[in-house]
């Protein structure tokens, strides 16, 4: 948030009819420029200039501290407060840590307590030092001052880092965090940074506290506002997170795009590359052991699917299962002839042929054959660390959810059939149901930003 001062004083004039403009005013103007280079950097430089951008920056930043020293001298009268806010503003604009910025920003409060935009640069300066104690007290300094988005999205953003005493705790600082980011958006329903940060902080929400689909879409929601304005549109950071909740909905394509993007945006970040190749990976992979069986031997193959047993489908195999007090029909039915979307009152059962390795241990994959020889994937969600299948195994799988990805992307063509479960507890694995000790929430990787 940046202050304008329109007061001009007459300074060192040689005659009564020369006015010079306020040494604040000028230096008000060269900080927002500053800032405006940095936000607004891809409408006067292409895509491709983006590796330059972090080196532009901090030559436009030195730049703005020498005209500073023009006005040396002039922090000893009444403005000094502002005159040290806005030249630790200007050490601000790049995303490391600079211990002058802290200097003079801490100087700026004490001479202006109420200076609630020092406040807010301070908390940004400590954040970036991994000081998330002092960030918190500065951004709940600042609001006593005045409500302000900067303020209450930070506030929103530490919260969620902040180290908590017990998972309750952790679950209080993250509903807390969403009514923050809630009350900077009202302020400011254009701010994409506010809508970023609300989409974070509902996405933080749906991976620690309740997996409901709504706090998902609302999570989305926030990220295609953040979108329309043109500063959060240059901020890897939205894409890259924006990336992390399709790949959960497997909008494959989307995600990738979306990771393709964050490393568009900044390529010095090796995070959002490094989890593009993985996902292409990860595809490439499920299709050709879909499409090979898991590359078992046709004999072996052939004995698993003829080991199929109906026992082996334990509470599934008398064609209903009990819920609650309710008593569900299910009819055993071919992989082929599944249906899209969900498949009420239908169970599948067959074998696992392989398990898909990869570095992000969400979802758990593996694939499975039945007894036609059909092949499909089956993707496992909220899987307690260290369990999963065997090649070998029986599994049964009441009301699947079917999904088809069919896509083409970099020169990849992707045409894949999957089963997404949500819970393993709904898997029956060798004739047993599997019991709760065998899931755990998922967890949301969270990477150090500065916005």
């Amino acid at each position: 948030m940046s202050t304008t001062i329109d007061d001009k004083v007459v300074a060192g004039a040689k005659s009564t009819n020369e006015v010079k403009e306020d040494p604040i005013v000028v230096l008000t103007k060269r900080v927002d420029s500053l800032y405006h280079f940095r936000d607004h950097y891809f409408e006067s430089h292409s895509i491709e200039n983006a590796i330059n951008k972090k080196v532009d920056i901090e030559k436009e930043m030195k730049d703005t501290i020498a005209k500073f020293d023009e006005y040396k001298g002039y922090e000893i009268d009444g403005s000094r407060a502002m005159y040290y806010y806005l030249k630790g503003k200007a050490f601000n604009v790049v995303d490391r840590f600079i211990p002058q910025a802290e200097e003079l920003l801490s100087k700026a409060v004490k001479l202006e307590p109420k200076l609630v935009d020092a406040w807010n640069e301070l908390g940004e300066c400590y954040w970036k030092k991994d000081d998330v104690k002092q960030a918190k007290n500065c951004f709940i300094g600042a609001l006593p001052h005045g409500r302000n988005k900067t303020s209450l999205r930070n506030l929103s953003m530490v919260l969620r880092q902040e180290p908590a005493e017990s998972h309750r705790q952790k679950i209080e600082n993250i509903r807390q965090g969403v009514e923050y980011a809630k009350e900077a958006v009202a302020l400011d329903t254009i701010d994409g940074q506010s809508w970023t940060i609300l989409g974070n902080a509902y996405l933080s929400s749906f991976f620690t506290i309740s997996q409901n689909p709504v706090t998902l879409r609302l999570c989305m929601s926030a990220y295609t506002q953040a979108e329309k304005d043109v500063v959060a549109n240059s901020k890897p950071y939205l894409f890259f997170n924006k990336a992390t909740a399709l790949k959960y909905q497997e909008e494959y394509k989307l995600a990738l795009e979306a990771f393709e993007r964050a490393r568009s945006l900044d390529p010095t970040w090796d995070v959002p590359r490094q989890k593009w190749e993985e996902l292409l990976k990860y595809l490439k992979d499920v299709q050709n052991l879909i499409a090979s069986k898991g590359r078992l031997k046709t004999k072996r193959l052939y004995q698993m699917i003829q080991s199929l047993d109906k026992k082996y489908m334990g509470p599934y195999k008398n064609g209903s299962y009990t819920s609650g007090n309710k008593s569900i029909k299910l009819e055993l039915v071919p992989l082929k002839d599944l249906k899209e979307g969900l498949n009420i009152e239908q169970v599948i059962f067959g074998k696992v042929v392989c398990w898909i390795q990869t570095t992000d241990a969400v979802p758990f994959t593996f694939c499975m054959v039945d007894k036609d020889s059909t092949c499909l994937a089956v993707t496992v969600y909220n899987l307690a660390e260290g369990r999963g299948v065997t090649v070998g195994d029986s599994v049964a799988i009441p009301e699947p959810f079917l999904t088809r990805q069919k896509f083409t992307y970099s020169g990849n063509e992707f045409d894949f059939k999957s089963i997404r479960v949500e819970t393993p507890i709904v898997l029956v694995l060798n004739g047993k149901k599997l019991g709760r000790d065998q899931q755990a929430s998922a967890k949301l990787s969270s990477y150090k930003r500065t916005d």
